[in-house]
This record gives C-alpha cells, sequence and structure tokens, in this order.
C-alpha cells in the first residue's frame, strides 16, 4: 500500500500572515519577509502532523494511492477524507500494463470519516494475482485557508507555533503534541470500536 502526494499545497495558500500576527513577530523594520521560509516550513510540518492525527487532508490536494489488492470487492474504504473526486481507476498488471477502469463500473460515496469506493455493479473489478490496482483521487476539507473549519486552522496556527517556539529543542518525546491542540483534533479523529468499548 502506497499513498503519494501528487500536488503539494501553494506557499501562497498557507496562512504565513496570521502566522505571524499569531507568534506577534515585529513589523516596519524592513525585514518583515526575511522568516518567511522558516515559518512556511514549520505550518507544512503542522498541518502533515494534524493530517497524521487525524487522517483528514486540510487543503485540497491530488493523491495516489496503490494497493495490492481490494479489501473488499463489494466496496473499499479510500486512506484519507474527506475525499471529493475520483479521477481514475486503473488496474496494474503483473507484466506492469495498465487498464484504465470505466468510471461507469465504479461510484464514489463521500463520507467526512471513511469514504468509500463502490462498484455500479455487484463487484469491483478483479485484481490480477501480482498485479496491483492504483486510485487517483482528490481530497481536502477546503481549497484554501479561509474554508476550513475555525478550530482546524486554530490547531495549525497553536502547533506550528509550538514548534517555532521549541525549534531547537530534543529531548520532547516522540509525537508529543500540546494538550490544546489535541483537544482540537480530538472530535475529527477516527473512533475505533474494541472489544473493550470505543477508543
Amino acid at each position: 500500500m502506497m499513498l503519494t502526494e501528487v500536488t503539494t499545497v501553494a506557499d501562497a495558500a498557507l496562512p504565513v500572515d496570521e502566522f505571524k500576527a499569531h507568534l506577534r513577530l515585529g513589523t516596519g523594520f524592513g525585514e518583515e519577509t526575511l522568516q518567511d521560509a522558516v515559518l512556511t516550513s514549520f505550518l507544512r510540518a503542522a498541518i502533515a502532523a494534524i493530517e497524521g492525527r487525524t487522517g483528514k487532508v486540510l487543503l485540497s490536494r491530488d493523491f495516489t494511492w496503490e494497493i495490492a489488492d481490494w479489501s473488499d470487492r463489494s466496496g473499499q474504504g479510500l486512506p484519507v477524507a474527506p475525499v471529493n473526486a475520483v479521477s481514475a481507476v486503473v488496474l496494474i498488471g503483473a507484466d506492469e500494463s495498465e487498464t484504465v477502469v470505466a468510471y461507469t463500473l465504479y461510484r464514489l460515496r463521500r463520507d467526512a470519516v471513511e469514504p468509500r469506493l463502490f462498484p455500479t455493479g455487484t463487484l469491483l473489478p478483479r485484481v490480477e494475482t501480482k498485479g496491483s490496482v492504483r486510485i487517483n483521487f482528490n481530497a481536502g476539507m477546503s481549497s484554501d485557508w479561509g474554508g476550513l473549519p475555525a478550530d482546524l486552522g486554530q490547531a495549525v496556527l497553536l502547533l506550528a507555533a509550538h514548534y517555532y517556539e521549541y525549534r531547537d529543542e530534543t529531548a520532547l518525546g516522540e509525537g508529543c503534541m500540546p494538550f490544546g491542540v489535541s483537544s482540537l483534533l480530538q472530535r475529527y479523529r477516527k473512533l475505533r470500536v474494541t472489544l473493550g468499548g470505543v477508543q
């Protein structure tokens, strides 16, 4: 299984000015853009961490997802949410040949938690032994920063500020995330049902 980001979020789409205001960086000194590259890198890191924690893509972009076979031919869950559109489903043979599946043979069920690809008939097309299937799709909650839910936007700024303030810190534990950020993300995390209850 391999998820690949085909397009990236443009620098211009990132809230660098909002981040500067959040950090209360000085203005009017003629060097206001000096740290833009650093601030942009912390915003990107914060977005990646939040997307990894929640399974939600914040800003829309294109992905490809290649899997060895369907987990269930009656309906395949997609790896991130929300998925806006599936642009292609491609069957890859053992000899690396590619066959594009007609779009009339599948449909996307949009879902904020678990989008799925369903067959329009009984089953999704069979994947050849030692072959694979590649799904090209676009995912994201918004095409621009202003369209994001306010709590997620705030979580990105808080986490990026945390990275900025502790950029020289090496003692933080793996996966450390400030409590304020974790609490903002809680409602976006996928619930896991186990024998002991919901996690």
